[in-house]
Formats: C-alpha cells, sequence, structure tokens
C-alpha cells in the first residue's frame, strides 16, 4: 500500500512549492522543472528537499536513467494542480489608508486581511513580509528649476522647494520621507498635501512642485507626462514596502494564499520594471 500524505502538509507548503511540487512531478526531471519554473537546478533539488521534510515522502525515485514519482506524489498531483489554478470567486476590496481608519484596530478584528505599505518601522505586534525596496528619487516638471540651477540641485535648495506630499494616514504619523528627514535634523517646506497619490504627477507636470518618493512609481509617468526623475541631494534608506497581517489570520490558508499572490505579483512589478526612455537627470 502506498503512504498516504499527510492531509495537513499543504498546510504548511507556501504556493511556490506547491508549484515545485507539481512541475517536478508532471515533468519527471529536476532540470527540466528547473527550466518551467525559470529557476537553477539546485534551487529545484533544495525545494524538492523541503518537500520531502514536509510530505515524509521521496516524491521522485530513480528508474533507470530518469526519475518517477512515487505513489504519494501522484495523490499530490491532483491536489496541487487545484490549488494552482485561477481564484474567479474570490472579491477583493481595497481601502485607502487614510487618517480616519484603523488599519491596526482592523487587522486584530479579522476585518481585514493585509495591508500593504511602507514604514521606517513596522508595528511590531503585527506578522510582516517584505515585497519590494526601490530607491527614492524626485520627481518634477519638465520646466521646474532644479533641472537648470547653476550650481546643481542642492539639499539647501531641495529643503527650500515647494513639496507635494501625501495626506497623512494616521493621525500625528509623519510618513518615511518626513520620518527620516527629521531624523537628520531636516524639514522640507511641504506646500501640498494630496488624498490622492495617482494625481500627484499631473499636479507636477503644472506646478513646480517636488515629489520625493520610489523610482518604480515615478517611471511609469516620464513617458506620459512632461515630468523627469531627479536624484535626490539628502541621502535616503531605500524604500521598502512590506505586507502587514495579524496573528488572527496567521494560520489562514485563504490569508496565506492571498499574500502569496500579493509577494508574487510584487515580485514580479519589480523584476518587470524597465528604464524610461527618458533621460535622467544628473542634477
Amino acid at each position: 500500500m502506498p503512504r498516504m500524505p499527510n492531509p495537513a502538509a499543504f498546510s504548511k507548503i507556501d504556493l511556490h512549492l506547491v508549484r515545485v511540487l507539481h512541475t517536478v512531478v508532471t515533468e519527471g526531471s529536476v532540470s527540466r522543472a528547473a527550466l518551467k519554473l525559470s529557476s537553477s537546478q539546485p534551487a529545484v533539488s533544495a525545494q524538492l528537499r523541503r518537500l520531502r521534510a514536509l510530505t515524509g515522502d521521496a516524491l521522485l525515485v530513480r528508474s533507470g536513467t530518469g526519475l518517477v514519482p512515487t505513489a504519494t506524489a501522484l495523490t499530490l498531483v491532483e491536489p496541487a494542480a487545484a490549488l494552482l489554478r485561477e481564484a474567479p470567486g474570490v472579491r477583493i476590496e481595497l481601502h485607502p489608508l487614510s487618517s480616519d481608519f484603523d488599519y491596526r484596530k482592523s487587522l486584530a478584528r479579522g476585518e481585514l486581511d493585509l495591508v500593504v505599505g511602507n514604514w521606517l518601522e513596522p508595528p511590531g505586534e503585527l506578522h510582516m513580509g517584505r515585497l519590494v525596496s526601490d530607491e527614492i528619487v524626485c520627481l518634477v516638471g519638465e520646466d521646474h528649476p532644479a533641472l537648470r540651477y547653476p550650481r546643481g540641485w542642492t539639499e539647501a535648495r531641495y529643503l527650500a522647494a515647494a513639496h507635494v506630499a501625501p495626506t497623512f494616514f494616521a493621525p500625528g504619523v509623519r510618513g518615511v520621507i518626513d520620518e527620516h528627514l527629521a531624523s537628520q535634523g531636516l524639514e522640507r517646506r511641504i506646500a501640498v498635501r494630496s488624498p490622492h497619490f495617482g494625481l500627484i504627477p499631473l499636479m507636477l507636470a503644472q506646478t513646480h512642485l517636488v515629489l520625493t518618493t520610489g523610482r518604480l512609481f515615478c517611471s511609469r509617468y516620464v513617458d506620459a507626462l512632461p515630468v523627469r526623475i531627479l536624484r535626490c541631494p539628502v541621502a535616503f534608506p531605500a524604500l521598502t514596502y512590506y505586507q502587514l497581517w495579524h496573528d488572527v489570520t496567521h494560520a489562514s490558508p485563504s490569508g496565506r494564499w492571498l499574500r502569496e499572490q500579493v509577494r508574487d505579483v510584487a515580485r514580479t512589478l519589480a523584476s518587470h520594471a524597465l528604464p524610461s526612455r527618458r533621460k535622467v537627470a544628473d542634477a
């Protein structure tokens, strides 16, 4: 009789490992699976060892010059395929981070599955998963004086410029840009605060405002609007985006699935980000 897999095995396996399991078993070859997964053979071999430890089964055994799946592996192929199908019935409801929305309380009550954002120090009581890091730059209109300063875009000129920043997402909580500036004893002049971050590039195209944020966001607009990216004259740490979730949903299969989808999308966005055709100013 074949050894049956532990029914709880999939609760310990993240979505990527399920994909590795399905690919290795159906391909019957670690090297072919690595090619299909756009991975390396050593990486897939390491993931296969993890799967063997989690399932308690060899999964693939040698037969002649190749590998064949064990009976247990064959019983796992169908549920693995089911897990990898899209979820057409899933409904996603998005909430903006704003001063009148207590995301920490909503996470603790199970009213919210996860929060995506950037913090210098995320709340300590929450689970945290790093998504992507980005370089902090400035975005300005094409006629902004910063592009023509004879002595360059200096720290003093940066701090004295008129800045646009997002609206506070919690009372008394500064964003990562101003929090870092304050830690250095610096302060910029914020002329406009906007709750609609996606509309800010349009404002820059028609004003002399400065937006300080990640390069990935800015690069979406330099080919569509008369705006330019400037290197920031203040040294900032990388802008890191996280997803946060509470212990009440930590072990939930649906919550884990959602977090894995968000993680995979974030990595795809970062890996596919291409430099703009427009020149980045070095001022």
